[in-house]
């Protein structure tokens, strides 16, 4: 039966808010360090080498300062997973075991849902199947769960990993798909089912006769599936895959990741292997920072998804000599994103599904630490006995590791590696050096033509390449237009990091004595914007400003969460971007210097801002009555100029009273 959240109660939502932390939400995708009052790392939404992506638990809040992505923790989830508002609260719900209230679906509601969820629930519903046909089906117990028994798997691992069998007939999976509720389309498009292109009513299970290694992405959910087949005729592969599918793209997952994140990040470290079996045999025997390409060529987005949670691979390789040599591209690829790789090479043939199983715990982890090697050491090695004494061959050879070097972007690095490299191989350090420069210039080359390619200006339709000139002047038109929105913006700013701050402002008592009463920074703004009518001209910000006032009439002022969490998301994202700043104050403190911040400052802050905007629409005014008087003066109205003439020295007047608040001299 299939289920689906119609309708959160508001009170539920709620909760979901204040107990979804933000650095727990995103230390799930995010390996985060400390830094200050933040934590820091690398932007899940963007490729980057320097992390620029902060989260501010205190806030409730992240903020990419690289790609400028922003939100809260409902935001992420929703970023990251790709999925609707309400998907990502019961997300969130489900991780903080919060109860939320469920009813049935009816297939009117399952018809609307649409494709990528469909593809998720119609996953989840196969590894279920699966599962249960491993335990509880007379085929499934004798052939697929016998089978992992004999290879030594534990129950706990069985079930961690939600390993499943599928039957020997055609259609196992698919009926029982359609008798739950599923539509045929959404088994084919999740890869489960084929079709017959001819006849539509001819299907059968992809995965027919085959023990199931589910594939789940970092949240957890199930995307795709591995099958291994346990007959030995030889004309049936051996594994099968899920093809690419919406929620399925081979080059972006890594088999194991969801179950090894967690342990990466604790470690610091990330152990690459090569299948299904090798990455289950490791978290049995304890060592659980371990994910597999499943049989795929290692891809740049893979190393990626990696380095979101580490800079340090460890690549364990069995003893195929064939095998290795077809992963030095993947270690070159590894070397160029910046991550520092190591190798380690089973002995005798063995692969780390089969040497975890003859050693104990311990005596795996004690060989993994005793023998990996960096990446030199490890390539020379493995050729040198290819090169022997040849010295042709032997120049072939330092010039491809020359070329592995030369892909390392930081110099102090790549400065570390010829010297072990010129040692290693008894050659001088500046004969290395000059072939390395020879590489990073040819590399550098290809890398600007590429760019050079991307960024040429194709003509349009009609022939008519754009003029960039233009555009640049279109561009000064527009930020002219935006007139008064740097002054908003900053009050603004302010209103969202202090508004319920108390300061001291000046008042009177019954009888007129001026006295000083205590008064919130957002009152103390509104007041201060109201004496002289300012208004706000860009609308995000005249919306903010007004859910000020309209709280404030309630005797009330609206802290931060309540516009992060706003359900028009382009005021949540405004609030996000501008409450973060790239920059923290260090603690002078500790060493007795003590500095004056703006949140010690805030009436002055407030004056400031207030007067700044002020000055600034005086100033607009005195521009448009300007041309205005010109204007007449063409047109010999001279009767209208001199009225408009009395109102400009009126706004003189004010530019010059604002101009001496704010300290400025104004010369005419």
């Amino acid at each position: 039966m299939v289920y689906r959240i119609r309708m959160i109660p508001k009170e539920t939502v709620d909760r979901i808010f204040d107990t979804a932390r933000i650095d727990e939400v995103v230390g799930e995708f995010v390996a985060l360090k400390k830094r200050g009052s933040s934590m820091l790392g690398l932007c899940p939404f963007h490729n980057e080498k320097t992390p620029s992506f902060n989260v501010s638990a205190a806030r409730g809040i992240y903020k990419c300062f690289g790609c400028g992505k922003g939100g809260n923790s409902i935001n992420f989830v929703m970023e990251h997973e790709h999925i609707t508002y309400p998907e990502a609260l019961r997300w969130l719900a489900k991780k903080y075991n919060i109860e939320i209230a469920e009813e049935e679906q009816s297939s009117e509601q399952q018809a609307k849902d649409n494709e990528r969820e469909s593809l998720f629930l119609v996953s989840g519903f196969a590894q279920k199947h699966y599962t249960k046909n491993l335990h509880e089906t007379e085929e499934g117990k004798a052939i697929g769960l016998s089978y992992f028994q004999e290879r030594g798997f534990r129950p706990d691992i069985i079930e961690k990993f939600q390993l499943g069998y599928s039957p020997d007939t055609w259609k196992n999976l698919t009926d029982a798909a359609l008798t739950a509720g599923y539509k045929l389309p959404y088994l084919v498009g999740a890869g489960l089912t084929i079709q017959s292109e001819e006849d539509k009513e001819k299907y059968f299970d992809r995965f027919k006769g085959r023990i199931i290694f589910p594939v789940h992405n970092p949240s957890g959910r199930v995307i795709a599936f591995g099958g291994r087949t346990l007959k030995s005729d030889k004309k049936i592969a051996k594994y099968i895959n899920s093809p690419e599918t919406a929620i399925y793209h081979k080059s972006n997952v890594l088999y194991g990741l969801y179950f090894a994140k967690k342990q990466i990040i604790a470690e610091d470290i990330c152990y690459l292997v090569e299948g299904y079996t090798d990455v289950t045999s490791m978290h049995q025997a304890g060592i659980e920072n371990v994910v597999a390409s499943s049989g795929t060529s290692l891809t740049v987005e893979q190393i990626r998804l990696i380095r979101r949670y580490t800079n340090n691979i460890t690549i364990l390789y069995d003893g195929d000599p064939a095998g290795i040599k077809a992963s030095f591209r993947g270690i070159d690829l590894i070397l160029e994103e910046g991550m520092n790789v190591r190798v380690l090479l089973f002995p005798d043939n063995d692969d780390p599904d089969s040497y975890s199983k003859k050693v104990s715990s311990d005596a795996l982890k004690q060989f993994i630490q005793s023998n990996t090697k960096d990446f030199i050491r490890f390539k020379t090695e493995l050729l040198s006995a290819e090169v022997g004494n040849d010295p042709i061959k032997k120049a072939g050879l330092i010039r491809e590791i020359v070329a592995s070097i030369a892909l390392i972007p930081d110099a102090i690095t790549r400065s570390v590696f010829v010297k072990d490299c010129s040692r290693i191989l008894d050659i001088e350090e500046q004969t290395l050096l000059n072939e390395l420069n020879k590489f990073r210039k040819t590399n550098y080359n290809k890398k600007q033509t590429g760019e050079a390619r991307t960024k040429t200006i194709s003509p349009n339709e009609d022939g008519f390449v754009p003029d960039l000139t233009a555009r640049a002047e279109e561009k000064v038109s527009l930020d002219q237009q935006t007139r008064t929105e740097y002054q908003e913006r900053e009050i603004i700013r302010l209103l969202l990091s202090y508004g319920s701050q108390m300061l001291l402002a000046r008042g009177e008592d019954e009888t007129g004595v001026e006295i000083e009463i205590k008064v919130s920074f957002a009152d103390f703004m509104l007041n201060e914007l109201e004496q002289d009518t300012a208004t706000f001209e860009h609308a995000i910000y005249e919306k903010i400003f007004v859910e000020f006032k309209r709280h404030a009439e309630n005797g009330l002022v609206p802290d931060l969460n309540y516009f992060v969490n706003f359900p028009v998301h382009e005021i949540s994202q405004t609030a996000i971007d501008l409450v973060s700043i790239p920059y923290q104050l260090s603690d002078w403190e500790k060493h007795a210097i003590y500095v004056t911040t703006e949140s010690m400052e805030l009436r002055s802050a407030a004056l400031h801002a207030s007067n700044s905007l002020k000055l600034r629409s005086v100033e607009l005014m005195i521009s448009e009555y300007r041309k205005e008087i010109r204007e007449l003066e063409e047109k010999k109205e001279f009767e209208n100029m001199m009225i408009v003439l009395s109102k400009l020295k009126g706004l003189e007047d004010a530019k010059k009273h604002f101009s001496g608040l704010l300290g400025r001299v104004v010369i005419r």
